[in-house]
């Protein structure tokens, strides 16, 4: 067989399907006419269903924040965190443990984060898990994951009792706590050499350009990081103090950051579309309704051939 032969018989197969498929859906048509007021039935009972589960106080939201990760690898953090999925690891004083034995609050999970440009800033959130770690473009950052649970609408105060708890879970690890440590330290050592640096630049920086004679030649102008003594031109260091600044500004912002292994960059919100939105789960159980109340109008039609099979076993 070659590859012409195979593309026909995959294109009659296809045909066959499609009008197996034509010939079933005139079918559940005819049921429906025929039986109307049995599919109308269960169509419904489906709309009603339908109602009930996405009333306002029952619509499950989904609550998303960003945790930056002081010290702890990302291997380390889900460990600690694998823990929270399970009510038989919680310790009884933790709320959380009767929020979720309750289902109250369901649903932990984490999304990595991805960083395309490479600048340690955060793009977009990985929450259909697709990202290889092996890319190098959509790279998952290592110090910043996505946390997510999902709650009910009347249960939304508890978002606040939700944080705190998962942040005191976390932040209590000792395994997170040495990462911590060795982190502080290896920070708080880079924050200040960086700060020396700037004050051992700038005194340099000042002493040449303001202090040094040059051959008791004067300094007659300066454009674009250039400066002219007589007839000689010297680059000036303004790039090199912008990106060490640049980084010291940085090395700054993340100690300030580092007040525990786990901090959160925001606080829990809310995404603004419930997970079960009454328009898509009313299409749905519509449509199941038309398909349930197809098959029981068969059921009801096909009695007596059903009867007599029935009989016919025994």
């Amino acid at each position: 067989m070659n590859f012409f032969d195979l593309c026909v018989v995959c294109g009659r197969a296809i045909g066959r399907f499609l009008a197996a498929f034509g010939r079933l859906l005139a079918h559940m048509v005819r049921m429906t006419y025929r039986y109307w007021w049995i599919v109308l039935t269960v169509m419904v009972i489906g709309a009603a269903a339908v109602l009930y589960y996405t009333r306002h106080g029952n619509q499950t939201f989904k609550v998303n924040a960003i945790a930056v990760l002081n010290g702890p690898s990302i291997t380390q953090f889900e460990q600690a965190f694998t823990t929270l999925r399970s009510t038989m690891m919680l310790p009884d004083e933790l709320p959380l443990k009767e929020l979720m034995v309750t289902r109250k609050v369901r649903g932990l999970e984490t999304y990595r984060v991805i960083d395309c440009l490479g600048d340690s800033t955060a793009d977009y959130i990985d929450f259909k898990k697709a990202v290889s770690l092996k890319d190098t473009v959509d790279v998952p950052m290592k110090d910043r994951l996505c946390l997510q649970f999902l709650i009910k609408e009347r249960d939304k105060e508890l978002i606040p009792l939700v944080e705190q708890d998962i942040l005191t879970w976390l932040n209590s690890n000792d395994m997170m706590q040495t990462a911590y440590a060795a982190y502080l330290k290896s920070v708080l050592s880079e924050v200040q050499f960086n700060h020396s640096q700037m004050q051992k630049l700038d005194s340099l920086t000042t002493h040449y350009y303001f202090h040094a004679h040059h051959g008791e030649q004067p300094l007659t102008g300066i454009a674009s990081g250039v400066v002219w003594v007589g007839d000689w031109s010297v680059h000036l260091f303004l790039n090199e103090i912008y990106k060490h600044q640049q980084r010291t500004d940085w090395m700054d912002q993340r100690i300030q950051l580092a007040t525990a292994p786990v901090v959160l960059e925001n606080h829990f919100a809310v995404a603004p579309k419930p997970v079960n939105g009454r328009n898509k789960f009313l299409f749905l159980f519509l449509l199941l309704g038309w398909i349930g109340g197809c098959v029981l109008a068969e059921i009801v039609d096909k009695r007596k051939a059903l009867t007599a099979w029935l009989n016919a076993l025994q």
